[in-house]
């Protein structure tokens, strides 16, 4: 094909599938070089960020290495919910492709410069909280765990007990 996105990809595309298109590209949020990896936006959340930056760069062989095409930035309050969160991230991916297809010459995009650093895959222990701090020290992780695929948990007294996290909405109320 012409151009191909691959948007929100978990594993990297093998050189001969990117081959087969005239551009290949990725949307990932973070700075980078910085953050390259799994779930950035997970990550960030947790570190307490409420600008997440956001990428299209040419998909390559490595890890998020290609150069980036645009950057730009989303900005979220800190109440969001991981559904919430996923939701802004994705009309801002859209915005980028659309924005990159409309361009008559779409740029080739910049090296990335300075020192990688990298995320890792997320996994179910992930979801742990610890019984002895407050829900407002554990809010960022409550806000980015999926309460069907990898739930909040805590161990206490011999057991396990999942916590799920849903907002109220004001049409609950009423």
């Amino acid at each position: 094909g012409a151009i191909a996105f691959f948007l929100g990809c978990v594993k990297i595309a093998p050189a001969q599938v990117n081959a087969r298109n005239h551009r290949t590209l990725v949307v990932h949020a973070s700075p980078l070089p910085k953050g390259r990896g799994f779930s950035p936006l997970t990550w960030m959340i947790l570190d307490g960020c409420k600008e997440i930056p956001i990428c299209l760069l040419n998909a390559e062989e490595g890890v998020d290495t290609g150069a980036v095409v645009y950057r730009d930035s989303l900005r979220y309050e800190g109440h969001e919910l991981i559904g919430e969160l996923r939701a802004v991230l994705g009309l801002a991916t859209i915005d980028l492709c659309r924005r990159f297809l409309a361009e008559p010459l779409p740029p080739a995009g910049e090296p990335q410069t300075g020192e990688p650093s990298y995320y890792e895959r997320r996994r179910p222990a992930d979801s742990a909280l610890d019984p002895g701090k407050t829900l407002e020290e554990q809010f960022n992780l409550l806000r980015v765990v999926d309460n069907e695929k990898y739930p909040a948990f805590f161990d206490l007294q011999g057991h396990r007990y999942i916590v799920s996290i849903r907002k109220e909405t004001d049409t609950e109320n009423d």
